[in-house]
């Protein structure tokens, strides 16, 4: 399994403008990444707070849906989140724009 996690990084690291990737788990302690420790601990404890809070946003408007995508865009970066029922994978990378 963590081989295919390895490859499915180095997939996404590939396309232009990743700056990086973290694989979080439910806690939001990093399990991957590929950015250095301090950025990938700010991210994840961001990213989880606010992954969160989003989910629940979901839930209390139609409490049989569930979140499956965040996407953020600011003028320096974009930030896409996927979480899942034990995991969230953030995707960092630069505007292109």
């Amino acid at each position: 399994m963590s081989q295919e996690i390895d490859e499915i990084i180095k997939r996404i690291q590939a396309y232009k403008g990743v700056m990086g990737v973290i694989i979080i788990n439910n806690d939001g302690i990093p399990l991957k990444s590929t950015l250095d420790n301090t950025t990938t601990v700010h991210y994840a404890s961001q990213i989880h707070s606010l992954a969160a809070k989003a989910r629940s946003v979901i839930k209390e408007i139609d409490s049989g849906n569930d979140l499956r995508c965040i996407r953020i865009r600011s003028k320096k970066h974009e930030i896409l989140v996927a979480p899942d029922q034990e995991y969230a994978m953030i995707v960092i990378q630069k505007d292109v724009n």
